[in-house]
């Protein structure tokens, strides 16, 4: 593993894989909702095994998937052959901060949910996104809100922070691609106009119908990376039972399934840069 890299270092510590799964109804439905129709070459950028790149394959676009995790590429490979979309799928490895090889305005459509606000750089990935989109074309994020009290992972991540030592010095958190002024500032200084930025707040779930609030959360627990930063450094502390139980608390008091499976909303902001 590269450990100049603590971005790859973390995401492929874990294996997202776990999580996605209970994430593909709405990615599918997230993609749906752009109205995607062929020809188009899209950009999923921190696309994982393919939540929202698979679904946006079937569409009919000519599809370009990139992922810091180089697990999370191979393992969508895996899926764009299962999902007989490999030919218009393409799955590959490489840093949201600096899109090596990808020409200037080369696609249609960019997309990135909970992907690409990760990456430590936050202005330098606006610049890429905006650089590779073709003029006309357009930019969509979706990008979790601090502190959001109706969006579960945004809880699940604060909580998390709470138990883990504090950021280095220089770090910037994920979250502010949340908060508007910051989005603004961002592609403003990628050259974007505010008024070809629209911001809306929107839904993502966490679906499992035979799976309980527990499970997900052991789900977490041995596969999300800044999840399991937040167990080790608990354990250390003599305080991981006590995380686990507040992270169960929430996700019990987030779900909406009176079954005994999953069903949990997830608050996000979605982001629509015109080109």
């Amino acid at each position: 593993m590269d450990t100049t890299n603590p971005n790859q270092a973390l995401w492929e510590k874990g294996d997202f894989t776990a999580i996605a799964a209970t994430m593909r109804h709405s990615g599918e439905a997230l993609v749906r909702s752009l109205g995607v129709t062929p020809p188009l070459r899209a950009l999923d950028l921190g696309c994982g095994d393919g939540t929202t790149a698979v679904p946006l394959a079937k569409l009919g676009a000519e599809v370009h998937g990139i992922d810091i995790a180089r697990n999370l590429v191979e393992a969508g490979r895996r899926r764009a052959a299962s999902e007989g979309v490999a030919s218009r799928l393409k799955f590959e490895h490489g840093d949201a901060c600096r899109l090596t090889g990808v020409p200037d305005a080369t696609f249609d459509l960019t997309l990135t949910v909970f992907g690409a606000m990760f990456a430590p750089q936050p202005f330098a990935v606006a610049k890429e996104m905006v650089r590779v989109t073709k003029p006309g074309g357009r930019i969509v994020m979706g990008n979790w809100i601090p502190n959001d009290p109706t969006s579960f992972v945004s809880q699940l991540l604060k909580i998390s922070a709470s138990y883990t030592p504090p950021p280095p010095e220089g770090f910037v958190s994920p979250m502010t691609w949340g908060v508007e002024t910051h989005i603004h500032e961002r592609f403003g200084q990628a050259g974007v106009p505010a008024q070809d930025i629209t911001l809306a707040k929107d839904t993502f779930y966490f679906h499992a119908a035979n799976r309980s609030p527990e499970d997900l959360i052991e789900t977490f627990r041995c596969y999300y990376g800044p999840t399991m930063n937040a167990f080790a450094a608990a354990e250390k502390s003599g305080r991981a039972e006590e995380l686990r139980r507040e992270l169960i608390a929430e996700a019990r008091k987030h779900n909406q399934d009176a079954n005994g499976g999953t069903m949990i909303p997830a608050t996000f902001m979605r982001v629509t840069v015109q080109r």
